[in-house]
């Protein structure tokens, strides 16, 4: 069968992918272009040379001065009839109004990729347009003749609240393209942390990351320094907490580094070192939607995750057997109570069924069901 040629627009920076989201589009275009031809339209800020065997246009503007791709729309066109492509697939709901537009002037299929319910998002970001978003994007969901949506709590609520047909809409979660023989690596990086940090080796080393001025991952670390290290000095456990990411405030960088368990690294390049490293991530958060990429790496690097319901949304405890530990929202003394039982020296593998479904061949497989039908 012929594979649908595609067009992926994408309205802000994700070449070269550091963080979660950004990964998300990155393994799902990468993959993609394994099955068909893949032509990207993206925000000017993007690499080129990002992704093999794909064309990548840089010169759409981002976020805010969306609205001004209106001058692009008939270089979008003439793109889409240059390559022939048969569908559009827009990243996020942002520029909807731009695939509405150019469905109606080419007569390609349209999809929408949603990574979260996005107006939910802002309102929990205390934007003050919100509400205004919520309805454009209950519209262009509605409109889309696909809608892909990052897990099955995020579809269940756009078909109920939205009154999508759902025939048009599927459920696309997050991969990764790790295998098992990382588990290998885990002693040897382990001690590699100890050793540079100056870390005695029997403290149990655990893993918050994410990007650090976004408001989940705050209000997170608000819960770390005040609700979770106070009770977990009281146990008397001996531990480490990384704190890794970017875009920490001077604030926050303050008030982390006056706690003696904290090691506060910043940004790093290779993640993988600490996935692999580190005893066990923990996951504090209770707000946000979608699926949380940071427990979905940690489980694909074999690590224990310990995380609240919010945490664990789109991630199905059945496939992950012992390796996710979901505690219930804002009992933080459970929380600390499953951090000090944690045990490293017993840990097992995450199960196979894990990487069946968030593998990234087998979501691209399950895309081009979707694709193929339209």
């Amino acid at each position: 069968m012929k594979q649908p040629v595609v067009l992926g627009i994408i309205s802000y920076p994700v070449f070269p992918a550091q963080m979660g989201g950004q990964k998300c589009v990155e393994g799902f275009y990468k993959e993609l272009s394994t099955h068909t031809k893949v032509v990207l339209a993206v925000a000017k800020q993007n690499r080129t040379d990002s992704i093999p065997h794909v064309q990548v246009e840089n010169f759409l503007f981002d976020h805010w001065k969306g609205p001004l791709n209106i001058l692009y729309l008939f270089r979008l066109i003439a793109l889409i009839r240059k390559q022939k492509i048969d569908i559009i697939i827009i990243e996020h709901s942002y520029f909807g109004w731009l695939g509405l537009l150019l469905r109606f002037f080419t007569g390609k299929k349209l999809v929408i990729r949603s990574h979260n319910i996005e107006a939910y998002r802002f309102r929990d970001l205390q934007r003050p347009f919100w509400k205004l978003y919520y309805q454009y994007e209950r519209i262009v969901h509605r409109k889309a003749d696909h809608s892909f949506f990052i897990t099955e709590e995020d579809q269940s609520y756009a078909l109920t609240n939205w009154q999508l047909d759902p025939s048009k809409s599927s459920v696309l979660t997050y991969g990764v393209s790790l295998d098992s023989a990382i588990l290998d690596l885990k002693p040897t990086l382990r001690k590699r942390l100890i050793d540079y940090f100056n870390i005695p080796s029997n403290c149990t080393l655990f893993l918050f990351n994410g990007t650090l001025n976004y408001t989940p991952n705050t209000d997170a670390l608000h819960v770390i320094v005040y609700e979770l290290l106070p009770r977990l000095r009281n146990y008397r456990l001996s531990f480490r907490i990384f704190i890794c990411g970017k875009n920490l405030s001077a604030q926050w960088e303050k008030v982390l580094k006056e706690q003696p368990e904290l090691v506060v690294t910043g940004f790093v390049d290779d993640i993988s070192v600490f996935m692999s490293g580190t005893d066990c991530s923990i996951n504090p958060v209770t707000l946000g939607g979608g699926i949380k990429t940071k427990l979905v790496e940690a489980l694909a690097y074999h690590q224990t995750v310990i995380t609240t319901q919010t945490g664990a949304k789109g991630i199905l405890p059945a496939l992950t057997g012992a390796k996710m530990r979901v505690v219930p929202d804002y009992n933080w003394e459970l929380f600390a109570n499953a951090m000090n039982n944690f045990n490293p020296y017993q840990q097992g593998s995450t199960p196979e069924p894990f990487f069946e479904r968030y593998h990234w061949p087998a979501i691209v497989d399950k895309a081009l069901v979707s694709l193929n039908r339209l």
